[in-house]
């Protein structure tokens, strides 16, 4: 635990590689199953991530039956369908757009933002979306943390996808992870980073 005044300890090379250098998205899974406790793991780790005014905005759809991966698999594009039918589970991550009717727990301190959001729908919707790709990003890694594989896709009919696991709610499918073991030639050559000299300033 983190205290005041404390020092935050650094991640040794092998856990950094785990998560950034090494690290690679998964194109073909091995038939390893995945446990619950290890996807609610997954999510433990996401969820203490920090976001705006503290309003998690993110939603997990967890999909591991063989039907809900038929149902699944029918809103996916072509190329995206075979990866997934070898993955053990894939999960629909969501956006809530109704986020805002938390926020009196969320950030007691500042009960009344609930009703700053209910009266600007640019400002909530502004704030879901940035706020729920942030936490996607937070999953990916805690998948990568929990030794798992991560295999984010956006080749995805949303509106299909909406209509078959989220009517009726206020989510919004923004992106779909497969999640397991690497199979056999996993994953495609290394793509080039920019340098940075390209991306980064001093001041």
């Amino acid at each position: 635990m983190v205290g005041s005044n404390s020092t935050i300890e650094r991640l040794d090379d092998a856990a950094r590689d785990l998560l950034f250098a090494e690290a690679r998205t998964v194109n073909n899974f091995a038939p390893t199953p995945v446990s619950d406790a290890e996807l609610a793991q997954i999510w433990e780790m996401a969820r203490w991530a920090p976001t705006a005014a503290n309003s998690q905005p993110l939603r997990v759809q967890y999909v591991r039956t063989d039907d809900a991966r038929r149902r699944l698999i029918e809103h996916l594009d072509e190329g995206n369908r075979e990866k997934t039918t070898s993955a053990p589970v894939t999960v629909i991550l969501a956006v809530d757009s109704g986020f805002h009717e938390h926020l009196p727990h969320l950030l007691p301190i500042r009960p009344q933002i609930r009703e700053v959001f209910a009266a600007n729908d640019a400002l909530r919707e502004r704030t879901a979306n940035f706020n729920a790709a942030l936490q996607a990003g937070y999953f990916i890694l805690a998948i990568r943390a929990a030794g798992l594989a991560a295999g984010p896709m956006t080749g995805f009919d949303p509106t299909g996808m909406d209509t078959e696991f989220f009517s009726g709610t206020t989510w919004r499918s923004i992106l779909v992870v497969n999640i397991g073991h690497p199979g056999e030639n996993p994953w495609f050559e290394r793509l080039p980073r920019l340098d940075p000299a390209e991306t980064v300033h001093w001041a």
